[in-house]
């Protein structure tokens, strides 16, 4: 069954925008909901509903974050250039902190660090005091959580969830999302996590990153963020590693948490292996290199990983079937 809002909760989501001009009554209509509905003290929409109200509630105020920033309105697509921003980070952890940079330069109610505890990460959330201030935190934590979960293929459990407000009568409307205790009348607002979660690599590409973005409010909300599959997380992993130092499978398959032979099951399943996809890295990069010129062959040779110029030029001509500088002569005579 699909989970449902109480239609008062989502009025005060909204409340942001109401101050910009725009009513629930309006956001409603715009969605083909008869406005009579809100007379109905127990009315409740869907999570489909939901989103379409806020993908409405944005456009037409021209604001994602919804009437909260104090001066500054975020027009659409700031959250991509966020995405955008943290896509290429090696692991969860930078990418908190670069998101974190990232939304500091907006005029934002509030703000939030990470911060290392021991053996516990913690991303604390400030924010002023405000009407539904406690409805705003839930929800950015919620979407946080969801939105590094989908950046590392799965999910990411908080040990705990702290908030500096009494329990809400809303409060229920998330939680049955948050699989870990909810303190309330807590010092700070905040996600406890375990440290070690904040080394797991990022999955996600440019490539996958694109698909998202077209409906990336309804898959974070609606909880449908998949993880990417086995050769797109292993292109990942060697993506996030200098040539010269590429890992190993054993290395591999510890890093995505899998045992040797399931791993090996995965790729033979998705009809390649290990060494042709880090063959596939290696051609591509040293093609990337080859189109630089200010680059000797002995220095791509170099970053390529290759103790000697004519190993690189071994390897390249097992790869395209020519030598790297007969590949460079093309590129010269191609180039009007």
């Amino acid at each position: 069954m699909e989970y449902s809002l109480s239609l008062d909760y989502v009025s005060k989501i909204l409340a942001g925008v109401a101050r910009q001009g725009l009513t629930v009554e309006s956001l409603l209509a715009a969605r083909g909901i008869d406005r009579s509905v809100l007379q109905q003290p127990k009315a409740r929409i869907s999570q489909k509903v939901f989103v379409e109200l806020l993908q409405e509630a944005m456009q037409r105020s021209g604001d994602e974050f919804l009437g909260l920033g104090r001066s500054t309105r975020s027009r659409p697509g700031t959250f991509a250039m966020m995405a955008h921003a943290v896509i290429h980070c090696r692991n969860l952890g930078k990418a908190i902190e670069r998101s974190a940079a990232f939304y500091a330069m907006f005029d934002l109610p509030g703000g939030m660090s990470l911060q290392r505890e021991g053996e516990q990460a913690i991303f604390v959330l400030t924010m002023p005091q405000a009407a539904h201030r406690d409805i705003m935190v839930e929800a950015t934590i919620f979407l946080a959580l969801r939105f590094w979960s989908w950046l590392i293929g799965r999910e990411v459990k908080a040990e705990a969830l702290e908030f500096d407000f009494a329990p809400p009568q809303e409060a229920g409307e998330f939680a049955y999302l948050f699989d870990c205790p909810l303190l309330f009348n807590q010092q700070r607002n905040a996600i406890v996590l375990e440290a070690v979660v904040l080394d797991a690599p990022v999955l996600q590409s440019p490539e996958t990153l694109t698909p998202f973005l077209r409906n990336s409010l309804s898959t974070l909300i609606e909880g449908s963020a998949g993880s990417p599959d086995i050769v797109q997380r292993l292109r990942s992993v060697l993506r996030h590693r200098a040539l010269d130092r590429l890992p190993e499978f054993d290395e591999v398959s510890l890093q995505l948490g899998m045992s040797a032979a399931s791993l090996r099951k995965a790729l033979r399943e998705a009809g390649c292996s290990f060494h042709q996809l880090r063959d596939e890295w290696r051609k591509n990069s040293a093609l990337f290199y080859l189109r630089r010129p200010d680059l000797s062959l002995e220095e791509i040779s170099s970053l390529m990983g290759f103790s000697e110029v004519s190993a690189f030029h071994r390897a390249f001509r097992r790869w395209t079937g020519m030598t790297p500088r007969l590949f460079r002569q093309q590129l010269t005579q191609a180039t009007p």
